[in-house]
């Protein structure tokens, strides 16, 4: 739920999502347009949902938060999970103790080494991984160790220092660390950031990654890769991971809807990022006159899942690691104007195939560290 004005502090050199103006009012949520979402999202037939606030910067506001969450806990039939997407600038005591009393978990931006973040994520006062470093372990102590969490997002300048990102979370004391490459939406694409490394270059970066955290465990340390995890649990097990990237049909729209400070709704964040520059493909409706089931069943997200589906796609439904990857078309839409996509020039799956080979292989032919990512897997 991108609720928040932008961010003045900082702001991302790949943002996915455009760089607007200062003017942040322009570009809250209203309490209005915030109470429609939550009608469509409690509509769903879920007996679980997250509701995740997501910017800009959402701490700046903060008091709609505060309305979301005491509106959703009075409402009955759901458990609810919160979280708070947030650069950690605005974090303060208020902020804390809200979290704690209502058991919302922070995630944030985490990079690496200082250099390393704060040229990805520049502010005037050059201290982005200052902040992000403060409000890390500040939570942690406050909320608790496994209520506060960090991603990293793979540029170029990250390339050849993938120990010194890994030896930042362990300096940290998380349990682990998610390698994402860059995504193919917004302002990743118009900096030109996106096209500065190919699949194959971040493939050899993620196996560098995943044989230093295989590394550490060996070393008595648990510490997990969490792509891999995911993948694991999906390869070796019979257990839902529910993440929306692994799923056919596509979790876009059916695992997850996204409400922009405007009432649009979205089938995820990344169709939200391409409607900030332009593209309405993956734009679904508007929380003024559209019901949860109007959404669901629209035409877009139809066409969408329809052009998801492994099983009878191109190149999907016959390959080795069918029963296992997901569909992404708001990936495909975005780099080949097709949702379905042509898969032999999809660096999504390139990398789909490179991680499974990869993991493939080390429970064929590495025993001890087979039996680390099995835990990986039961975890």
């Amino acid at each position: 739920m991108p609720l928040g004005g932008p961010s003045r502090t900082p702001i991302d050199t790949y943002c996915q999502v455009s760089r607007q103006s200062t003017d942040r009012s322009r570009f809250d949520m209203s309490e209005e347009t915030a109470m429609r979402a939550l009608d469509i999202a409690f509509a769903s037939p879920a007996a679980r949902i997250k509701i995740e606030f997501q910017g800009g910067e959402p701490l700046l506001n903060f008091p709609l938060i505060r309305k979301i969450v005491a509106a959703a806990k009075q409402r009955s039939g759901k458990k609810l999970d919160f979280v708070i997407a947030s650069n950690l600038a605005l974090l303060d005591d208020t902020v804390l103790d809200f979290c704690k009393e209502n058991n919302v978990l922070l995630s944030t931006s985490l990079d690496g080494p200082a250099d390393l973040h704060n040229k990805n994520r520049p502010r005037p006062a050059a201290n982005s991984h200052e902040l992000a470093i403060a409000g890390i372990r500040r939570a942690r102590e406050i909320l608790g160790p496994d209520r506060v969490g960090a991603l990293m997002t793979t540029t170029e300048a990250s390339l050849d220092r993938v120990d010194e990102i890994i030896d930042e979370y362990l300096e940290l004391g998380l349990d682990g660390i998610f390698l994402r490459p860059l995504s193919p939406f917004g302002f990743a694409i118009k900096t030109k950031q996106f096209a500065k490394y190919d699949a194959q270059k971040w493939l050899a970066f993620y196996e560098r990654g995943l044989r230093r955290v295989l590394e550490i465990n060996r070393q008595g340390t648990p510490f997990r890769e969490f792509y891999a995890a995911l993948l694991l649990t999906r390869m070796l097990s019979d257990r839902p991971i529910g993440y929306v990237d692994l799923r056919s049909p596509a979790g876009a729209g059916l695992g997850a809807l996204v409400y922009n400070y405007d009432g649009s709704v979205f089938a995820s964040d990344e169709g939200r990022m391409l409607a900030e520059t332009g593209d309405d493909a993956f734009r679904l409706g508007h929380v003024e006159h559209d019901s949860y089931n109007s959404i669901i069943l629209s035409d877009k997200l139809i066409g969408a899942i329809s052009s998801s589906l492994t099983q009878c796609a191109p190149e999907c439904s016959t390959c080795v690691y069918e029963s296992h990857c997901g569909a992404d078309p708001v990936y495909h839409h975005a780099t080949q104007g097709d949702a379905l996509g042509i898969k032999p020039l999809s660096a999504f799956c390139a990398r789909q195939k490179g991680i499974m080979g990869l993991l493939l292989d080390i429970l064929e032919n590495s025993p001890e560290d087979a039996a680390i990512l099995r835990r990986w897997a039961a975890a």
